[in-house]
């Protein structure tokens, strides 16, 4: 018989947590809205649920799929992406801690750090996560105590090698993050390649319906029962961004059809990266699915898929801008990772925060989010809006 751990990625998405209703035998775990819980005899709680805030069921059942698909520990669910990230970095850094963070990276992540922790005492740099040798020789000049990463980067879709950067972390004593939200744990697994936590806005391809926002921390093996999960464990308590019931229970289901979702997504945008890279108007395309992108290589060993974002930079900054705001069936929005394809415009949308510094997006790069619409018809909306 086939234990948990011994089952596939889409076998663990649809069951993990999720065991049937033991009153009913309801497939479908009910939500669990109740704030509070009725205690037998002061301090007699039921299965440990006490209070809204520190624990519910639902939650519970998620962090149990997020930890179980990702190969983790333990799992942690959060209001938003960004929740995840601050509870992450204030349970591991002190003030005068530093955090190595690539230069290419969603413009929250680098504003969170920049604006907010910095005062507190936070310090950052920024390195091409990519180069390899770059990043060694950053370590080697001050070892950082955390190194961030996102690979595929966003919104330029570099590669970073996580289980490279994995062991230097280790040497350099650094917690090495990676943010896995664009490939998702169906495609990488970071903590399998040595990472140390893993953190996704769930917003974007695990609740995959652009209808909840949520974010999520996994911890390694390595650290079950260890203090940084405490402390994480602490702060969602004691801070409180943890994901309502309902929005939990969206993430769920999401997850469940995560699997197909993402093979999808990756064919439909490998069709746009092709499409696009033979085009006249078009002046680059950054997908790691290119064989001639630089990280295509790293991405095949590293991944089992190359994802839904396409990048693309246009001959300048007004064609990029006209191209966004040109094209019907990709809708202009913020976010990314739903079902419905999306096109975005960082300089002014989602990296807006970064103009100005090492983080800045290029003005004539356009990101898309390829959904699982047909194919022909997202093609025939790329062609119309480049001829505009």
């Amino acid at each position: 018989m086939t234990t948990d751990a011994a089952r596939g990625f889409a076998s663990l998405a649809v069951h993990a947590g999720q065991e049937a209703d033991a009153a009913t035998g309801a497939v479908i775990p009910p939500v669990h809205f109740s704030t509070t819980y009725a205690q037998d005899g002061i301090g007699g709680l039921r299965q440990g649920y006490e209070y809204g805030r520190s624990g519910n069921p639902t939650r519970t059942a998620l962090q149990e799929q997020l930890a179980a698909i990702e190969g983790g520990s333990h799992a942690f669910s959060f209001a938003s992406g960004l929740a995840a990230e601050d509870t992450l970095l204030r349970a591991a850094l002190s003030p005068g801690d530093e955090v190595l963070l690539g230069n290419d990276v969603y413009g929250g992540t680098y504003r969170l750090l920049s604006r907010v922790l910095g005062p507190w005492g936070v310090r950052l740099r920024t390195v091409d996560m990519s180069d390899a040798d770059a990043v060694r020789a950053a370590v080697s000049e001050r070892a950082p105590r955390l190194l961030w990463v996102e690979t595929p980067s966003n919104p330029l879709l570099r590669v970073t090698d996580i289980a490279g950067l994995a062991a230097l972390g280790r040497e350099a004593g650094a917690l090495v993050v990676v943010d896995n939200t664009f490939a998702t744990p169906a495609l990488q697994q970071p903590l399998a390649l040595g990472a140390d936590v893993v953190v996704h806005s769930t917003t974007k391809y695990l609740g995959g319906h652009s209808d909840v926002v949520g974010g999520a921390l996994v911890l390694s093996e390595a650290h079950r029962g260890g203090p940084l999960a405490d402390e994480i464990g602490f702060l969602q308590f004691a801070v409180g961004a943890v994901s309502g019931p309902l929005d939990a229970w969206l993430t769920t289901r999401g997850i469940k059809t995560l699997a197909v979702r993402m093979q999808r997504h990756s064919e439909n945008a490998a069709s746009v990266a092709a499409f696009l890279q033979g085009h006249e108007r078009v002046a680059r395309v950054y997908y790691p699915g290119l064989v001639e992108h630089p990280g295509h290589d790293l991405a095949a060993r590293q991944m089992s898929g190359f994802g839904g974002i396409v990048s693309v930079a246009l001959e300048s900054q007004e064609a990029a801008r006209r191209f966004a705001e040109s094209t019907r069936l990709f809708q202009l929005a913020e976010s990314l990772g739903g079902v419905e394809s999306l096109v975005n415009y960082p300089d002014a949308m989602t990296h807006a925060s970064v103009r100005g510094t090492d983080a800045a997006v290029p003005v004539e790069v356009v990101r898309l989010s390829v959904g699982i619409e047909d194919i022909a018809d997202l093609l025939d909306d790329l062609a119309q809006a480049l001829a505009a």
